[in-house]
């Protein structure tokens, strides 16, 4: 598997469409990262518990899959020589309490889902840690009693700060300071008390200035009284933050000891957010189980395509068991590229252990690669034109491919000449299948058609159009090639079934009878004839006269453009122009419109030449100079042209 299929056939889309009913961002990210199995075991293990996980959520559609944001922060801070902060030892109790949330949960459901309900027991209860992360953190900080000492220097804190408070407030009564002060309030400034002075008192006033108001008009002062209980308080905060990093070691330790279990319980909540995630997607889009064949084959019944909704028309899908290679036909915006995409997209998603949007019937096989070429794939960079990078893409395919492969080709061989393109396709088509590989190809080549006809491993199909409508139907018909419905549309629009026979005759050198469709409504083909009065009055009319015939005679030496070379006129004009001229002693039929007159006859010969001199051989001229003095029995004379 490689990233450009995944694209093409939009299977990364469908991943991220799984990932937003993912709860977490683990959740999310492992769902991104899904990639398609090969061992048809783990498939069918995939699937089993993914029918289990939406029979609960047929139960209880509120999984509790939460608190593991942050997580994955908390399980990178240990055994680094750090401390995990508060906050990070607030999530890992919000995540614990989670894992009992979820195994009460499936506890409740192992009588529909034993399997997933199972998961639960890798999730080992931590109780004494949550007991100790709860008893020491308060409001997303380290309480009070976390400790007895730190209990002891926060009411050693408390006191000292009244003290101070009462002591500043005495400073602001006090006649020596009232008169110089902006206001009569108590401030801090990095975490000391300050009070606000009059810039012009800065004199005035005894202690430490610490910040200064924006205008500049006011100075915070720390007042020289309160420095010695300023000092106390701030050795009380150290012993405090002292204290609370003997808490945050402590409580680090007890989870770094339970690192195993805690790693183990983050894998299966994720397990559990990505399976429900899976789970809920199934549900959107009704999908169901199908069947898991090892081995090269696929049996959609009804397959949507996931990404169409319910414009999707269903399709009924079959290869590997009697046919290798499906080839299907049909008009532009019918539906072919879709068909195969549908295809391909439904095998990635199988083999995901996914469900799909088909009959429970459907079987799907199992590819160890699906190679793409699907639009034009044309590189700027590169400078590849259309055909060129699809070449290079097939080329690449030819090299990968072998009976593991499922190969998806969307209208091969278009791009360059038709002839060309089709015998290339053919080719490539044959490579491919004596390789082995699982193969749909669309495209709009007959003569593809025919070869999927002789070839035992091909399978034609089509995609349905409405002539009645003039609309496709976007459904697959497997069985038949499709016609060209050009003929088909004309005739519903109106074209005289005379002209539908011609154009046939002049594209498949065969003749049908268009008009026997009409027997049963002769008036629908009277309405019609006018078409052909109409046409013959234009040919007989001056703008439709043919252009005058330019006149050669025997023996005119002639510039044939089509070839750059000379030759000499043998007879002519036939009814459309045409002369038969003699180059390099062969008589080739070339159109008056690409000759032009070098010598005329009468300049090169004398009147009474013979011209069989020129244009009939030896032989010849020897039988005719016979036959002219008497009759010989049984003598033919084979002239070239």
């Amino acid at each position: 598997m490689n990233e450009q299929t995944f694209n093409v056939l939009g299977f990364n889309k469908i991943k991220e469409m799984i990932s937003s009913f993912a709860m977490t961002e683990l959740g999310r990210k492992k769902v991104n990262d899904m990639l398609p199995s090969v061992n048809a075991k783990q498939i069918t293990s995939w699937q089993k518990e993914l029918a289990e996980a939406i029979e609960i959520l047929k139960i209880s559609s509120s999984v509790p899959i939460h608190g593991l944001e942050g997580m994955e922060l908390v399980l990178k801070g240990f055994h680094k020589g750090i401390t995990l902060r508060p906050d990070q030892l607030v999530m890992l109790l919000n995540f614990l309490e989670t894992c009992n949330k979820i195994r009460r949960f499936m506890k409740e459901k192992e009588y529909c889902a034993p399997r997933v309900s199972s998961y639960v027991y890798g999730i080992e209860e931590l109780p004494e840690l949550a007991a100790e992360i709860q008893r020491c953190i308060r409001n997303g900080q380290i309480d009070d009693y976390a400790t007895k000492e730190l209990l002891k220097i926060r009411k050693q804190i408390a006191i000292q700060e009244e003290r101070l408070k009462e002591r500043l407030n005495q400073v602001l009564k006090s006649g020596k300071v009232r008169p110089f002060l902006q206001e009569a309030v108590i401030s801090q400034r990095n975490g000391r008390y300050v009070i606000p002075i009059k810039k012009e008192y800065r004199g005035k006033v005894k202690g430490a200035v610490l910040d200064t108001s924006a205008s500049g008009s006011t100075l915070f002062v720390e007042p020289e009284e309160i420095g010695a209980f300023q000092e106390q308080m701030e050795w009380l905060y150290a012993e405090e933050q002292a204290e609370v990093e003997k808490v945050l070691i402590f409580l680090t330790g007890m989870a770094e000891g339970k690192e195993k279990e805690i790693r183990l319980a983050i894998e299966t909540m994720v397990h559990y957010d990505v399976l429900f995630s899976k789970a809920k997607y199934s549900r959107s889009i009704d999908a169901k189980r199908v069947n898991i064949y090892d081995g090269p084959l696929i049996m959609f019944k009804d397959a949507r395509h996931p990404l169409l909704g319910d414009k999707a028309v269903p399709l009924t899908i079959e290869i590997g068991s009697e046919y290798q290679a499906l080839v299907i036909t049909g008009p532009n915006t019918g539906g072919k590229t879709v068909s195969i995409k549908t295809a391909g997209l439904l095998v990635l998603m199988a083999q995901c252990g996914l469900h799909l949007p088909v009959d429970e019937q459907s079987t799907s096989g199992i590819f160890h690669k699906v190679l793409v070429d699907i639009g034009d794939g044309q590189s700027i960079e590169q400078n590849l034109s259309t055909f060129s990078s699809r070449i290079v893409s097939i080329i690449e395919i030819l090299k990968e491919a072998n009976d593991k492969t499922l190969v998806l080709l969307d209208e091969l061989g278009s791009g360059t000449d038709p002839g060309e393109g089709m015998g290339l396709a053919t080719a490539i088509l044959e490579n491919l299948n004596n390789k082995g590989a699982t193969l749909f190809a669309t495209t709009h080549y007959s003569e593809i058609k025919e070869f999927a006809d002789q070839h035992h491993d091909f399978m034609n199909g089509s995609m349905e159009f409405d002539l009645e409508t003039l609309q496709p139907t976007y459904r697959l018909r497997i069985g038949k090639g499709g016609d060209s419905q050009a003929f088909a549309i004309a005739l519903k629009l109106g074209i005289h079934p005379k002209l539908i026979e011609r154009a046939h005759e002049i594209t498949y050198k065969e003749q049908k009878n268009y008009t026997v469709l009409f027997e049963d409504d002769p008036s629908a083909l009277k309405g019609r004839e006018q078409q052909i009065i109409v046409n013959k009055h234009k040919r007989r009319g001056p703008a439709a006269e043919k252009k005058a015939v330019t006149q050669y005679n025997m023996g005119d030496s002639v510039h044939v453009s089509t070839m750059a070379e000379l030759g000499i006129i043998y007879k002519g004009p036939d009814e459309n122009g045409n002369y038969i001229v003699q180059i390099k002693g062969e008589k080739i039929e070339v159109n008056h419109k690409r000759l032009k007159l070098n010598i005329p006859a009468a300049e090169l010969y004398p009147p009474d030449y013979d011209f069989n001199i020129i244009f009939e051989s030896k032989h010849n001229r020897k039988l005719l100079n016979q036959m002219d003095k008497k009759h010989i029995d049984g003598t033919v004379i084979n002239y070239d042209a």
